[in-house]
């Protein structure tokens, strides 16, 4: 039935922004960009920005994967994210940090040596 995760959806106050920030941050341009919708293509997954929905950092929490925490984390506050969780290790190798990015979204990421196998390109 479930297939495994496909899209992550962001919700941004201001759409044109966001849209260049996430392309910042991805190094790289939507590969679906419609007023109503833009999208990324992630390491085979997505991670959709929609213009009509509340930002928040409640709810669900996906974590996306880097290859180094350290050097993530503080990417993303140089490129205007605000700090949520600082990079915390969780046991057996694993980190976890979280920001706010400028539009008022929580961007969970995650560094997972038991993982970093599984690269899709």
């Amino acid at each position: 039935m479930i297939l495994g995760l496909r899209t992550v959806i962001s919700c941004p106050v201001t759409f044109a922004a966001a849209k260049d920030w996430y392309s910042k941050v991805l190094g790289q341009e939507p590969y679906f960009d419609e007023p109503f919708y833009v999208g990324f293509s992630v390491g085979g997954f997505e991670l959709g920005l929609l213009p009509s929905a509340q930002p928040g950092t409640v709810g669900p929490q996906p974590l996306w994967g880097v290859a180094n925490i350290e050097y993530a984390y503080d990417r993303l506050l140089e490129l205007g994210a605000s700090m949520l969780e600082t990079v915390a290790a969780v046991g057996e190798g694993i980190k976890v940090a979280a920001v706010k990015d400028p539009f008022g979204n929580r961007l969970g990421i995650i560094e997972n040596p038991h993982l970093n196998s599984i690269v899709v390109r």
